[in-house]
Formats: C-alpha cells, sequence, structure tokens
C-alpha cells in the first residue's frame, strides 16, 4: 500500500489493482520505436521502469480523495468475476479490491461519488459487482458522475454490438438502471473541491479532474497519457485512442499548460504522482516527494 498524500485539507490515497501492464509499452504506443524509449531512460529509470518486465512501468488503479465532507473514488479499474477474454490478468479476477479499499479506511457504504474519467474497460470494473445472479452497484449510497457525452457514445456502441469488452453492458447500465447515475456536462463541479475539465481525443468524452485546495492543485489526468514518456512524446497516442490525432493535440496542451506549474498529475496509469518540467526544449516528469 502506497502512503496517502495530503494537499491542503485533502487526503489522496491510492488503491493499486493490477501492478503492472498487459500489454508491452512498443504495443500500447505503436508510433514509438524501442530506441526511442531507452533515450529517455535517464529520467524514466527508476522511478517509472519496471525492472520485473523490462520495460515501463504502469498501474491500474484507483485514487480515494478525502474531502472534509466527501469520500471520493476516481475509476474503478477492472473488477472480479467479469469475462474479460481480451486481457488474460483481468479475466474472471478474483482480486482483493474490497478489502484494499478497507484498508485505507474504505467501505462501500461510505463511498458519496464515484468518478468516471471515462468508460474504458479498465476504469469501471468496480462499479459494480455480482450478486445474487445479477450486476448491482458496488457502492450503493454513491452518486457516480459520469460525462453525458461519453456515456452517450458507448451507449450506442455497446448496442450496436461495437464495444467488444462488454463493460458498458456490465458496469456503466447497470447503476444507470439503478438510478445511480448523474450524467453531466464536461465541466461538472463535485463539491467544492473537484470539477471536470474536458480533455478529449482518447475518448469523445473524456474528462480529467481537476482538484483545488487551500494548498495547491492536482489533476487527475485519466487516460489522457498512459505512459510516463509520454510527457516527453506527447505525439505518441495509445492503440486505445479513439482519435489518435486529436489525442495527441490534447496531449500536447495539457503538458505545456502544466510544465512548471506545481500542479501535482496523479495519471490513471502512471506508476507515481509526479510533476510535468520543462527540460531543454522539451518535458520530462519527476516524481512527488
Amino acid at each position: 500500500m502506497t502512503p496517502p498524500m495530503k494537499i491542503g485539507e485533502v487526503t489522496i490515497a491510492r488503491v493499486i489493482e493490477i501492478d503492472r501492464s498487459s500489454f508491452p509499452t512498443a504495443s500500447m504506443l505503436p508510433d514509438s520505436t524501442a530506441a526511442e524509449v531507452a533515450a529517455h531512460h535517464h529520467w524514466l529509470k527508476p522511478h517509472f521502469f519496471d525492472e520485473r518486465t523490462g520495460d515501463l512501468a504502469s498501474r491500474i488503479q484507483t485514487y480515494v480523495v478525502h474531502t472534509p465532507r466527501h469520500t471520493i473514488l476516481i475509476d474503478t479499474g477492472v473488477g472480479n468475476d467479469k469475462a474479460r477474454t481480451g486481457a488474460p490478468a483481468w479475466n474472471m479476477r478474483k482480486g482483493t479490491y474490497l478489502d484494499d479499499l478497507a484498508a485505507v479506511g474504505v467501505t462501500p457504504e461510505h463511498v458519496d461519488f464515484v468518478v468516471c474519467t471515462h468508460l474504458h474497460v479498465d476504469h469501471v470494473g468496480w462499479n459494480t459487482r455480482w450478486q445474487d445472479g445479477r450486476w448491482i452497484p458496488t457502492f450503493a449510497n454513491a452518486r457516480y458522475v459520469i460525462a453525458g457525452a461519453e456515456y452517450e457514445f458507448w451507449k450506442y456502441e455497446s448496442d450496436a454490438g461495437k464495444e467488444e469488452s462488454g463493460c458498458i453492458a456490465d458496469s456503466v447500465v447497470p447503476v444507470v438502471e439503478a438510478g445511480q447515475a448523474v450524467l453531466v456536462d464536461s465541466d461538472f463541479k463535485i463539491g467544492e473541491h473537484l470539477r471536470f475539465e474536458p480533455w478529449v481525443g482518447h475518448t469523445p468524452g473524456h474528462v480529467c479532474v481537476r482538484l483545488t485546495t487551500s494548498a495547491g492543485t492536482a489533476v487527475f489526468s485519466g487516460d489522457l497519457m498512459h505512459r510516463t514518456v509520454q510527457v516527453a512524446e506527447p505525439q505518441w497516442s495509445s492503440r486505445f485512442c479513439y482519435d489518435p490525432a486529436k489525442a495527441r493535440a490534447t496531449r500536447r496542451a495539457f503538458v505545456e499548460q502544466h510544465a512548471d506549474s506545481g500542479t501535482l498529475i496523479l495519471a490513471g496509469h502512471f506508476p507515481q504522482p509526479g510533476f510535468i518540467v520543462r527540460a531543454g526544449d522539451g518535458h520530462r516528469f519527476t516524481p512527488a516527494a
């Protein structure tokens, strides 16, 4: 378990569901080359590299945000008991996610909001759990906050048989049918501290979530970037980007906007939170202390 971080009146913890990627960097970032990635090893190692796999490190994780009033989960990973044949490590998992949430002081009934940066399979899995022969919301008292444009796109894809993973049917629609989903505009504000910001391209309705506190700001950037090297090479879109060209432009703008800003970046798959900094005529990522 990683230690929690505190920014002013807000505490952030991480629950890591899977501690490595199911997709090598060469597959995840198809425009990259091994030599180009290796040229960044001097700053990627050791914090953002996984010696077990000989590749860039990656996580599937949930950020747990405690404000003075609310307990909020940002993205919910892969989930248990779900048929995910495209990735063996995800398929019919029997993981310890709920126990790991409890270890950071969170039980399902105490979650006020579940926030979805987007509706890909590895970000919505624990929205639901299997009980009595059906999928029910895992967090019975929570409101699930989803950008309306994102939901409408993926619901259409699911109904048309184009959403191959099945995650909309088993991890999103049951929440909507239970009346717990809140479909919102892409600049929606959650309580006093969090608000959506539209950063699209990876998916049509992808949002980042900006945290504002008395002691500074942070951004939960979802899948705007998958691997830390994309801070330095923002032109490399992932294999899963819906609009690679738009994702490329969005990523460049995000990196430039946040460089040397002191804004903490908490990406969906980065192994550590950190900061975007300028380095010569480019950028790199440095871990938070």
